[in-house]
């Protein structure tokens, strides 16, 4: 599909990866822009049209599919981290990250599949992460979460096909958002990211790798289990 003339959705659109896509969308030539946020008065990109938007909220979801009948783009960006431990974390933080990567983009897309259907299919993409393969010990309830949004994402791709939407998945590693703050590693650049993905969707691509990790992880994903995750070497 093509950027421009687009009528888009971004959620999570206040800040980060989500304020770069409405960004890159108007620039792009978007027709309309929708703009979610739990606040919306939080977003600041001008000519965007803010809706209130927690995606965790099944009645908030339901209003922003009523208004706004006409988007032929959804971006499920929306997301957190509660930096729950595989070994410690609480079922809470874990409950909270699966509400919000797993079901908030579950509902989301069952809101929105209609509308794309009914304007011609559009795309969909969800925005993933990287980190979801490597299965990191202390940010285990993210990973899960993010693997479990992989997941849905290969699902959704074979079911919304059939009405002629396009599914794509984001893969990126750290980004220099408020979430990986504080992480001493290389950050991807959000406003490229977004880029990136734009034009892997205009591309028709089931997936945009968009950092050099993402690149690297998925080449390994057909190796041995003790190339993706070293420190398993010792015991193998």
């Amino acid at each position: 599909m093509q950027i421009n003339g687009a009528v888009a959705l971004v959620t999570g659109a206040n800040r980060g990866l989500g304020e770069q896509f409405t960004k890159a969308l108007l620039e792009r030539g978007a027709a309309k822009v929708y703009a979610g946020a739990r606040d919306p008065e939080s977003v600041r990109t001008p000519g965007v049209v803010p809706v209130r938007l927690d995606i965790t909220d099944a009645r908030q979801v339901r209003a922003a599919a009523e208004a706004a009948p006409d988007v032929t783009l959804l971006i499920n960006n929306a997301g957190l981290t509660t930096g729950s431990d595989v070994l410690a974390g609480t079922l809470d933080d874990w409950r909270l990250e699966f509400d919000t990567h797993v079901l908030g983009t579950l509902r989301m897309s069952r809101a929105f599949a209609p509308a794309l259907a009914a304007n011609g299919g559009g795309a969909l993409l969800n925005v993933l992460s990287v980190l979801s393969w490597l299965g990191i010990p202390r940010t285990a309830a993210y990973t899960a979460a993010k693997s479990a949004q992989w997941s849905l994402t290969n699902s959704l791709r074979l079911a919304l096909a059939e009405q002629g939407t396009l599914v794509t998945g984001l893969h990126v590693g750290l980004m220099d958002t408020r979430i990986a703050a504080g992480q001493d590693a290389p950050k991807a650049d959000p406003a490229k990211v977004a880029a990136l993905a734009l034009e892997g969707i205009e591309a028709e691509a089931y997936e945009v790798l968009a950092d050099d990790m993402s690149r690297q992880v998925r080449a390994a994903l057909s190796g041995e289990l003790a190339a993706l995750y070293p420190q398993l070497s010792d015991r193998a």
